[in-house]
């Protein structure tokens, strides 16, 4: 019986939180693991995961200092001492390294999901610090470090240093394959959406932008994108600047996202970087194919003019070009979203993804 401790924000409902949760939904599965959670916000991750019937521990970040988390952390171990903590995020990093030394023996594993965000303006002398004693210990205390992508992987090689190809391993992130996908009603517009969170590093200003130009072709195209974030304000002004309201929906917080995904007909990204984003493989899941630039693991998810297109540069005109291709082209449509969901059901999958962290936990021992 291998026993495993995940440390976890929790504090947002977002690509990590999701992977985690799949992850945990995968594992549960096989016998040869006990699982339990260390999380530091309640929050939809800690429901879902207790609705899981994983056991839960909740340190409040919002009450406790550091080093009071890091106390009660050991204290957990000391009383469920598990043989991995699987970590995920700098600072949950750092607390399983800390907090490891409470038992000889415990194997250290990191997921990194992506690499730190750089995007409109310098981070902090504070934040960069933290990232480099972040990235210093997965490279030198970890058993093993996951990286979601073959991009981040090199990076981590090439930028920091990390020289032991041998823990450092690419699994790409899964989700639950929706068995069911409803033919899309006839509706009065052709709907482009995204979701994430609005943050500077997703640069949604560029898919107001995209909206921008795709409707001098056309009136019958609307935008949606679901999330929240720092940005929203900044995304509401350019949408009343350029006169959109009516055709940019804003619909916040969306918890049933494969419903909005239901009533896509195409799926646009416009980020900076990515390692493998969830909800692009979630639209591709609900057969919905994806527009894209080609940066960070997107090139590892959506092959060019197959079940999707993936563009150079950020040049708003050339992302309208084949948004306005593909609204014109239902057959062409559908054939990428027919290869989208074929994908991802065969290489992006719960079960394949937990099948690999499965054997990954064993291999720690041998």
């Amino acid at each position: 019986m291998i026993k495993v401790c995940y440390i976890i924000s929790g504090d947002l409902w977002a690509g990590a939180e999701v992977m985690a949760y799949h992850l945990l939904q995968g594992l549960k599965a096989y016998p040869d693991l006990e699982l339990f959670s260390i999380l530091l916000n309640r929050g939809r991750l800690s429901e879902e995961i207790e609705r899981l019937g994983i056991s839960c521990y909740i340190l409040d970040e919002t009450k406790l200092s550091f080093l009071q988390i890091l106390l009660e952390i050991r204290k957990i171990l000391k009383k469920r001492p598990p043989n991995i903590i699987h970590s995920h995020r700098y600072k949950e990093n750092i607390l399983a390294y800390l907090a490891s030394k409470t038992k000889k023996g415990i194997k250290l594993v990191g997921t990194q999901h992506g690499m730190p965000e750089r995007y409109r303006g310098k981070r902090s002398l504070r934040n960069h610090l933290i990232s480099n004693f972040n990235f210093f210990l997965l490279s030198r205390c970890f058993q093993n470090v996951v990286a979601v992508s073959n991009d981040i992987q090199e990076t981590l090689v090439n930028q920091y240093r990390f020289s032991f190809r041998n823990k450092l391993k690419v699994i790409h992130n899964g989700i639950n394959i929706p068995e069911n996908i409803l033919t899309r009603k006839i509706k009065d517009a052709f709907v482009i959406g995204s979701s994430g969170r609005i943050f500077p590093v997703k640069d949604y200003p560029l898919m107001v932008e995209v909206a921008r130009e795709v409707l001098k072709t056309t009136n019958s195209v609307q935008f949606e994108l679901a999330g929240d974030g720092p940005e929203l304000n900044k995304v509401q002004t350019m949408i009343q600047r350029y006169g959109l309201g009516e055709k940019i929906v804003l619909r916040g917080f969306v918890k049933d996202m494969g419903t909005f995904y239901q009533g896509l007909d195409l799926y646009l990204n416009t980020s900076v970087h990515e390692g493998i984003p969830i909800s692009v493989l979630e639209a591709m899941a609900h057969g919905v194919p994806v527009i894209a630039p080609r940066v960070g693991g997107l090139s590892e998810i959506v092959a060019d003019g197959i079940d999707g297109y993936l563009l150079e540069g950020r040049n708003p005109k050339d992302f309208a070009e084949k948004c306005i291709q593909l609204y014109g082209d239902e057959t062409l449509r559908k054939h990428m979203g027919i290869a989208a969901r074929k994908k991802v059901a065969e290489e992006f999958s719960v079960d394949r993804m937990a099948e690999q962290y499965f054997r990954l936990y064993r291999n720690c021992f041998n």
